[in-house]
């Protein structure tokens, strides 16, 4: 499991950060919980005096290319990040968000993201559903398009001059 929790609604409360690694905690019985964490984060740990159960790794900020290969390779991905979301849907990486909402609207609608905000319990039973296989994510699905769209646009752009010349 990949994990980054960094949004101030989530650090800022001892409540929701406790919550939160709480249900890492859980999670971590069953499979190695990695998070990637954020300074904020780190000091908001320290300073709530929120445990971090053992089994579950904090590991340094990592560079895009580390993150975007432990996203294609974790069986979910728990994150409060709405980069971190999208990029879950293309790394075909079921996705638990940690916040109320998300930019992403069609990646709940294909089943490839969950809203769980910052409850254990919440976070726990979007866990076990994709786990039971009652969600079942739709990555066949293209709300961004075909990946074509280089190609539509010299098109357009090569009938354009073709246009213009005559």
């Amino acid at each position: 499991m990949l994990a980054t929790v960094h949004r101030a609604e989530n650090t800022d409360s001892a409540q929701n950060l406790g919550e939160i690694f709480a249900a890492f905690g859980e999670i971590r019985s069953r499979y190695p919980v990695v998070v990637a964490l954020h300074p904020r984060t780190r000091r908001f740990l320290a300073s709530h005096g929120i445990d971090v159960a053992d089994g579950v790794r904090l590991v340094e900020p990592l560079g895009y290319l580390e993150m975007i290969e432990l996203e294609v390779n974790a069986r979910m991905i728990l994150t409060d990040s709405g980069g971190v979301q999208k990029e879950a849907f293309f790394a075909r990486t079921p996705c638990l968000t940690l916040r109320e909402e998300t930019e992403w609207v069609e990646t709940v609608q294909c089943g490839a993201n969950r809203l769980c905000g910052a409850s254990t319990r919440r976070i726990l039973e979007g866990f076990r559903m994709y786990e039971e296989g009652a969600i079942v994510p739709d990555f066949d699905v293209s709300p961004y398009g075909a990946g074509d769209a280089a190609e539509r646009i010299v098109e357009k752009l090569l009938e354009f001059h073709a246009a213009r010349s005559k």
